[in-house]
């Protein structure tokens, strides 16, 4: 299969095929986009996560310090909220504010998915208009004096090009959609498990924390008092 072929193809569906082409380099560009952005925000949000948790009582001070440290990553919201409003709201009111930082977060990580949401219906359809095309440039060869049956069956095979095409876009679409979307659903979730850290490392009460290997730091273990 050349270039001179596949531009064969492409003017045999009157240019449907260009358009898929076009959807398709959307499609890569935007998977490049999110699979690079989600991947790094779940990797090096589990580490922050593993981090905060090894905190006790958390100040200003200490949240301030801890949203410099997380950068650009979706936590640095949550930390800034919980940093701007420490001394003065807690419980209920503060994972009021702190759900809110999250909704406000959230649509920033399913940004341009849209895209591969319409790709995947519309390629589809798009390809079966291509080889409906194809099928007039295919049978209009009856009507010409002498023809061939192999020119038919030719033309039907290069029409149904475009139907493979747009179902190959869409299969290729689907995958990704339904990884970024349990991407996702993972960061949010991480943002959640921050959120409830904040709220217990923030309430003036006391919190027991654990080392890398899963025993209480020894400030966090209480010591019993002699008769």
């Amino acid at each position: 299969m050349n270039l001179q072929y596949l531009i064969h193809l492409a003017n045999y569906s009157d240019g449907v095929l260009y358009i898929l082409g076009l959807m398709l380099l959307v499609e890569l560009a935007v998977m490049v986009d999110r699979f690079w952005y989600l991947r790094r925000t779940i990797l090096r949000g589990l580490v922050f996560v593993q981090e905060l948790g090894r905190h006790g009582r958390l100040d200003r001070e200490a949240l301030n310090t801890l949203a410099e440290d997380a950068g650009d990553l979706p936590e640095a919201a949550l930390l800034r909220t919980a940093a701007a409003h420490s001394g003065q709201v807690k419980g209920e009111a503060l994972a009021s504010r702190l759900e809110e930082s999250v909704l406000v977060i959230a649509p920033k990580l399913d940004r341009r998915l849209w895209l591969l949401d319409t790709i995947i219906t519309l390629a589809p359809l798009l390809g079966l208009f291509g080889t409906i095309i194809g099928m007039f440039h295919a049978f209009s060869v009856l009507a010409q004096p002498g023809h061939a049956p192999m020119q038919v069956t030719g033309g039907v095979a290069d029409a149904l090009v475009s139907t493979a095409s747009g179902l190959f876009i869409a299969m290729l679409g689907l995958l990704t959609f339904n990884a970024f979307n349990n991407q996702v659903r993972m960061i949010l979730l991480q943002l959640d498990s921050v959120k409830t850290m904040l709220i217990n490392r923030m309430d003036g009460q006391p919190v027991v924390t654990f080392d890398a290997e899963g025993r209480p730091n020894a400030e966090a273990v209480p010591v019993a008092r002699a008769g």
